[in-house]
């Protein structure tokens, strides 16, 4: 009963590190990333609420990535914890085999790997497409905060646009370029432009609109050489038809697990995806990400139980724990870099699923036989 409780205040301090662990490091790289994320406010001219929607949202993509790097570490801190503390020797001249709190060590990677698997196959690839919808259904709120003061702006498609200098929300010295038929309504014949521009002197920015004055809107047309001139000296501009340049069709890493693996069988239901034979490679490469990548995580475990053998925790302990670590690392690296090859070679693939059913009862075994001859020699 005694040993009971042990084991569940292990499992519960190996969680509780793990979890502050996973979410220390997830805002220290989600905050990198929201400042990225600016640019969808500051270029393409998004609202700051469907800015913190986006972020938000994008939280559980960076989350996921940290779970394996957060167990090793959570379990290296455990171990070295008791060890220093001397709480495991008390359990082991309590009578408690090591292989038991392997075990322990061992069932806990489970359980973080079912952790890692349901993230990866159904929040992550959810909260991302929610993410990407977000972008292409709301479009931008105003033109006002992607004007900067004598830069060219192509931030959406099909026009450019320069403004020499602004206050508030007032423009000078405007030059604006359309390339994709955005202001044919304005010339005296709409099916003959290939370009339209427009110059003025002053305007007024609001929301979707722009308010000119003192201009000329000039078209042309490639085989003719003579350009079209119209002069006003009021001219109001609905910008509602642009569209930013941000990629609004969801990635294969924010497309639905189900989806993708219909794709990988050859069956296309989705009206969304399009399942095309070049993307098959990466679409393998998604899937094994999702799929197979968390059964590293009990390699981990057991190569971190290997502190617990005497003749490597208690001599150059401080080597060893650092050189575990590194193993540790490596093996992560290793999933990491090999994973990224998984969509070019079947040989590949198979040598990365197969790793983690070779490694943990080969390394199983070797705890089995370090700890058995540890007790023999007692």
């Amino acid at each position: 009963m005694l040993q009971n409780k042990i084991y569940q205040n292990f499992i519960k301090e190996i969680f509780k590190t793990f979890l502050v662990i996973l979410f220390g490091l997830t805002i220290i790289a989600w905050t990198v990333r929201a400042v990225n994320f600016l640019d969808l406010i500051v270029e393409n001219g998004y609202s700051v609420v469907t800015y913190f929607q986006y972020s938000l949202l994008n939280i559980f993509g960076i989350l996921s990535k940290f779970i394996p790097l957060s167990f090793l570490l959570a379990l290296i801190i455990f171990i070295i914890k008791q060890i220093q503390e001397n709480e495991l020797i008390i359990l082991w001249t309590s009578g408690v085999k090591k292989i038991k709190i392997v075990n322990l060590f061992f069932i806990t990677s489970i359980f973080i790997s079912l952790f890692y698997i349901f993230f990866s196959i159904f929040i992550t690839p959810l909260t991302l497409n929610k993410s990407r919808s977000i972008l292409s259904k709301t479009g931008f709120d105003s033109l006002l905060s992607t004007v900067r003061d004598q830069q060219f702006n192509d931030s959406f498609r099909g026009l450019t646009f320069l403004i020499e200098k602004r206050v508030d929300n007032e423009i000078k010295n405007i030059f604006l370029h359309d390339s994709s038929d955005i202001f044919n309504n304005l010339t005296s014949d709409q099916s003959d432009s290939d370009s339209v521009s427009i110059i003025a002197k002053e305007g007024i920015v609001k929301g979707k609109k722009m308010l000119l004055f003192n201009g000329q809107i000039i078209s042309s047309k490639k085989d003719k050489p003579d350009n079209k001139r119209i002069n006003f000296e009021q001219l109001n501009i609905d910008l509602n038809k642009l569209t930013t340049d941000t990629i609004k069709q969801p990635k294969l890493q924010e497309t639905s697990t189900i989806t993708l693996v219909k794709c990988f069988l050859g069956i296309n239901t989705s009206d969304v995806f399009k399942c095309e034979e070049k993307d098959k490679s990466e679409i393998i490469t998604n899937l094994n990400r999702r799929i197979f990548l968390p059964f590293y995580i009990p390699i981990i475990s057991l190569i971190c139980s290997l502190l617990l053998v005497k003749n490597i925790s208690k001599k150059n302990f401080l080597l060893n724990r650092y050189s575990i670590f590194f193993l540790c690392f490596l093996i992560l690296l290793y999933a990491e870099l090999i994973i990224r090859y998984t969509g070019f070679s079947k040989i590949i693939a198979l040598v990365f699923i197969l790793t983690p059913l070779f490694l943990v009862p080969v390394i199983y075994l070797f705890l089995i036989y370090k700890l058995s001859r540890e007790a023999i020699s007692k």
